[in-house]
């Protein structure tokens, strides 16, 4: 098959598009390399990506529309996976319009070419942060999602209802699917994760918000692979309804799924872990709870498992040890 991949610079659209790759089929990457984090971790993921003959690479932003359309009118995809964005929580509070250009314009601008070649299934990534601070658990893709905390939560609910509307009115197949906490190697800087092994490989004390309270679905990076790929195969229609658990919309075939395991873990035995994996204690800093951040997310995992038959299930300590496995290996190289 032929997929259209945007962010395949970043670490999900990096895993995703080798992992298709690998299975033979044909990709197309789209990545504007921001500056947003270190563009050497970018480089060397797109290095990977091109010893694929059957790769594509295309340069640019999301919100240069006659660049994009050029870029899908050549990869005839079957599937668009929209994975590119202005990500992190935090950041959205610095700058907001970074947010704004890249997950509403730059998505918009993929809904409506998904649109204008008559797409087979339209694929966007969303977040658990829509959730907000929902005190009902798990989080259910059926539960209101209307009080986002963070501008970032706000302009991936906004890439959600303009999606479902593109769909009702021009009938485009279209999968939203909420991540939660993703991690695993090859993963953003800014992650929690990264931070702390960097700062226990310097000595430094990390810093835990939330004076710890928190917690968090933790999905590991291959199994949001496995549900994205399975998800690309099952566009939205009547035909794979899932009864009593199901978004599937009765005025489009527009479909919400959540992706993450329904395993919350707390941030304080997240911390344990890794300093099992590590071998050594961390230094420890508390400080209160970040603006715009969340005391917990907690994936329902029925309706994937009811669509795909799979939900996210590497344990713990399995992912953390392959994680720093790979930063010992890298992160001199890569300047991490």
């Amino acid at each position: 098959m032929r997929y259209f991949i945007t962010g395949t610079a970043g670490f999900i659209g990096f895993h995703l598009a080798r992992r298709l790759l690998q299975e033979g089929h044909q990709v197309t990457g789209y990545d504007g390399m921001t500056a947003y984090y270190n563009l050497r971790l970018k480089e060397a993921r797109v290095a990977g990506l091109t010893q694929f003959p059957a790769f594509t690479g295309v340069t640019a932003m999301l919100e240069d529309r006659a660049v994009l359309e050029k870029a899908i009118e050549a990869a005839k995809p079957d599937v668009i996976i929209h994975l590119a964005a202005q990500a992190g929580v935090r950041y959205s509070l610095e700058n907001p319009k970074a947010y704004l250009d890249s997950n509403l314009v730059g998505s918009w601008n993929i809904i409506d070419i998904a649109r204008q070649i008559g797409i087979g299934h339209l694929m966007l990534a969303s977040t658990s942060s829509i959730y907000g601070a929902n005190p009902d658990v798990p989080f259910r893709e059926l539960d209101r999602a209307d009080e986002p905390m963070t501008f970032y939560a706000a302009s991936k609910k906004g890439m959600e209802l303009m999606a479902h509307s593109y769909a009702h009115l021009y009938k485009v197949p279209t999968t939203a699917f909420r991540f939660f906490t993703v991690y695993g190697p090859w993963g953003r800087p800014d992650m929690a994760l990264f931070k702390f092994m960097k700062a226990m490989l310097a000595g430094d004390p990390i810093e835990i918000y939330g004076e710890g309270q928190m917690s968090r679905d933790f999905t590991y990076i291959d199994d949001l692979i496995e549900s994205v790929i399975r998800l690309s195969g099952i566009a939205p229609s009547e035909d794979n309804r899932v009864a009593g658990v199901d978004t599937l919309s009765h005025n489009a075939p527009f479909r919400i799924v959540n992706i993450g395991g329904g395993e919350p873990v707390a941030l304080m035995d997240f911390i344990e872990t890794l300093e099992q994996v590590m071998g050594a204690p961390a230094k420890r800093t508390m400080l209160p709870m970040q603006k715009g951040d969340v005391p917990r997310t907690f994936a329902s995992p029925d309706l994937l498992l009811g669509l795909t038959g799979q939900k996210p299930s590497t344990s713990l300590i399995d992912g953390v040890k392959a994680t720093v496995e790979w930063y010992r290996e890298h992160y001199r190289e890569l300047e991490l």
